[in-house]
Parts: structure tokens; sequence; C-alpha cells
């Protein structure tokens, strides 16, 4: 299932993506009072599991021949495609051929930070560059979106508590994240992680290790690479933090970038985000995420 969130003048709205557009499932369950348990909000969806999928899809199925229920996506204002995690669980230096162009070595354990929700952002909404910061940078990410409590799961059941993935863009002020030995504070600028446009359910996706990501700046490729590459697998990343802190339905995980970020270049060379520049963030399956850079 591929779902996407979008606002509307009552507040964010739950939509599933088929071919012939987007379902706005609140109107569609207002005209089918007998699916009255249908999960109507992202959040919903994610924490009732199976059964909740299970419930949209008819939904849908039941609706499919009513136009009025049913947007192009061009014309709706997507939201954070899971808007309102308790958690946002950030992996650094997790691709080999990114640390390698950074001259750091393979962390032994996985390198974790956070970002707070005033950096969540949507598909297509702009991103303000920060007045403080002169060395504004993009990260391509895969996003883990965790579908039940998880707490000391092994590594063999970690994928089992899953609900889905998404793309996202770790931005980064690298002359904020560098001033210290703590990388919070070039990590949580507004806007600072866009996520989306889709939410795509794990049975959508297989293997979330075999999976290509880029990333374009205006058109022009500058990441390109597999999510093979990562040092510490999802399994592995999502056994880890449960062994340190419980996950909750809705909590997302980024899971690092490759290398073909800004500061992996030599310094004459690195040309950082500037106003008006355009951001892709491609992962297979799961879509394109885009947003533009403003001057603040």
């Amino acid at each position: 299932m591929i779902t996407v969130a979008f606002h509307k003048q009552d507040g964010i709205a739950l939509g599933v993506k088929t071919e012939k557009g987007i379902l706005d499932v609140r109107a569609a369950a207002a005209q089918h009072p007998a699916e009255c348990h249908v999960p109507l909000s992202v959040e919903a969806l994610i924490a009732g599991g199976a059964e909740a999928k299970q419930l949209l899809a008819r939904l849908t199925d039941a609706v499919y021949e009513q136009e009025s229920l049913f947007y192009q996506e061009e014309e709706l204002t997507l939201a954070p495609t899971v808007p309102t995690p308790s958690k946002v669980i950030c992996v650094g230096l997790n691709y080999k051929k990114h640390a390698d162009e950074c001259n750091m070595a393979y962390p032994a354990t996985p390198v974790l930070f956070s970002k707070f929700s005033n950096a969540l952002a949507g598909h297509q909404e702009d991103v303000p560059l920060p007045a403080t910061s002169e060395k504004v940078d993009y990260e391509a990410e895969l996003v883990i979106v965790i579908g039940k409590q998880a707490s000391n799961v092994s590594k063999e059941e970690a994928l089992s508590y899953v609900y889905g993935y998404c793309n996202a863009n770790d931005v980064s002020a690298r002359d904020l994240q560098f001033t210290t030995s703590q990388w919070l504070l070039g990590k949580s600028c507004d806007k600072f992680c866009p996520i989306g446009p889709y939410l795509v359910s794990a049975d959508e996706v297989g293997d979330p290790d075999q999976l290509q990501i880029r990333t374009f700046v205006n058109g022009e490729m500058r990441q390109n690479s597999n999510t093979s590459d990562m040092i510490f697998s999802c399994p592995e990343i999502i056994s880890y933090i449960s062994h340190h802190m419980t996950l909750n339905p809705g909590d997302v995980i980024l899971t690092g970038t490759p290398e073909g970020v800004i500061t992996g270049y030599p310094v004459d060379q690195q040309l950082w985000l500037k106003d008006s520049d355009v951001v892709t963030v491609e992962i297979e399956k799961l879509g394109r995420l885009t947003n533009t850079f403003r001057n603040a």
C-alpha cells in the first residue's frame, strides 16, 4: 500500500495512492458508514497494522468508481509522510564509500543522533537556508518507519517490526554541525528533514538493503549508490536501537547517506546549496522527494 499525508482546512488528511489518483480516505469513509473502523490518519494506519491496511484496501475498492473522492497529486499540498513521529532517529556515517570520501574510519557501532519535529517538511515544501550558516548540504537517506512497539528485538526479527519506508533528505548545515562535537545544531534547523512523498508499506518494497538511492541538484545527479553499501543494515540498525530505547509505531529512522555529498568534495569544489536550488532524492520503489531551498 502506498499512502500520502496532505493538508486540508481541518488538518492533515490520509490519502491512498491509486492509478486513478489520491483517495481522500476521510471523505470516502463518510460516504460508507459501514466502514467505521477504517484508519483515518497516518498514525492510525501505522498503529493498526495488517488489519488497518486491509480495511483501507477494502474501502478503496468500494469507492473506486466515485471520481469526486480522488485528487490528482499535483492538486494537493503534501505534508511530511509521517506527520507526528515520537522519535526522529538518524544514523551517521553509515555508507562505506561516504566514510571513504570523508577520510573517516568505519564506526564500530551505529552513530546515532536526532532531529526534532520542527525539522519535518513535506514534498515540494520550501526549505529555508539559515542566516547563521553558509554551508548547507543535502543527504539522501532511506527512512525506516516502525510499525509496532520494538524493544530488545533480534536482527532476525527486526524487519517484522517495520511498517514501511520512505525517502528523506537529511539536510545539514556543515559549519554549524562541526562547531562542536555534537552534530545536533547543524541537523535540526527548521525544515531540515523533508520526508516523502509516499509512505510505502514493507510488503511492496522487499529487501530494504538492495535499493538504488540517488540525489539530483537542479537536475544534475550528485549521489548514485545502493543501500547495499550501508555499514549497518536495516535489521542491524533496528535491533541496535531497540536494545537502548523502545521504538514505537510511527517512529522514523534515517539510515545514513551515500557518497556524493558536498562536504566530501575537495574544498575548492564545494558549492553549497543556495537560494532557488532544487534538490530531489530518489529511492527505488519509493518515488522522488523534491524541495526548493530559499533564503530565510
